[in-house]
């Protein structure tokens, strides 16, 4: 029999848009009339087409579909299951590893309040980080902005981070000497396999003095903000053993007033007796 496309789409639970992207494909092949170039579709058209859909709900793409329904041997169409079982897998992979990073996330946002304001011994884990900037100001680099772009596809398992140098002399009157950058925690760059290259920095597991501070948005990094940290090192005579880094939790919008929540940790040395992953 033959079926106009407003039949043929209702007939087989399409749509006429869907129809015509098919017969673009050569998938379906409708007979057009002289006279008016109506189109007219027969019962092998629709045998193409539940093929063609059957393919599709596999994730499939459409281009080889087209090969499948045209000119494909059996073994074609096993290889062509085959690769998207699995790109599936991956997907899944992916999402599964999406899933935790989001509940850690998560987790991670619920203690703020705990942890706001409040000193805790951490073991933190390795860090891989990039250098976006010094101070506020970007950097232009060539290799750096390639190294970000890849980063950037990575988010939320990347993160933003600030980074002070040169503790020693942290508690010099005068501006910090720290930036801004991505980084990836070193056991998601071992789950997700991410190439290091000179661009990238490491920062090596460490016993930290951990907390969380809130800034202006707008305003440079200041020891003001964290000193209640250093005086508590002081009082337990610890000592500054590297870097001080940390990374942006979340950015407050309240009406005109932007507040952004940092977790920041010290790297220090710890009397033997110190438990870790205590509250101060």
């Amino acid at each position: 029999m033959k079926y106009s496309i407003g039949e043929f789409a209702s007939i087989l639970g399409v749509t006429a848009d869907t129809l015509r992207l098919y017969e673009k494909h050569d998938i379906i092949r409708p007979v057009k009339t002289e006279h008016n170039n109506y189109r007219y579709f027969n019962d092998l058209d629709a045998r193409n087409l539940l093929s063609s859909r059957w393919y599709r709900s596999m994730q499939i793409p459409l281009q080889s579909v087209t090969e499948l329904i045209n000119d494909a041997p059996s073994k074609q169409v096993v290889t062509s299951i085959d690769t998207a079982k699995l790109q599936l897998e991956a997907e899944i992979k992916r999402s599964t590893m999406l899933l935790e990073k989001i509940s850690e996330i998560h987790d991670e946002l619920k203690l703020i309040s705990e942890s706001f304001g409040t000193c805790r011994i951490r073991q933190m884990p390795g860090i891989y980080r990039i250098q976006q900037t010094d101070k506020n100001q970007l950097l232009q680099k060539d290799r750096l902005r390639r190294t970000v772009h890849s980063w950037m596809e990575l988010l939320p398992f990347t993160f933003y981070s600030f980074l002070i140098k040169n503790p020693e002399h942290i508690c010099v009157d005068g501006g910090l000497d720290y930036s801004w950058g991505l980084a990836l925690l070193e056991s998601d760059q071992k789950k997700l396999d991410v190439c290091l290259n000179d661009c990238i920095e490491y920062l090596q597991p460490a016993a930290c003095i951990s907390s969380v501070i809130v800034t202006c948005w707008k305003e440079n990094l200041e020891r003001a903000a964290f000193q209640f940290m250093l005086d508590y090192a002081r009082e337990n005579g610890y000592t500054l053993t590297g870097d001080i880094y940390g990374k942006i939790l979340f950015t407050e919008h309240v009406g005109t007033v932007n507040t952004t929540y940092l977790e920041i940790n010290i790297p220090v040395n710890l009397p033997a007796e110190r438990p870790l992953n205590t509250f101060c």
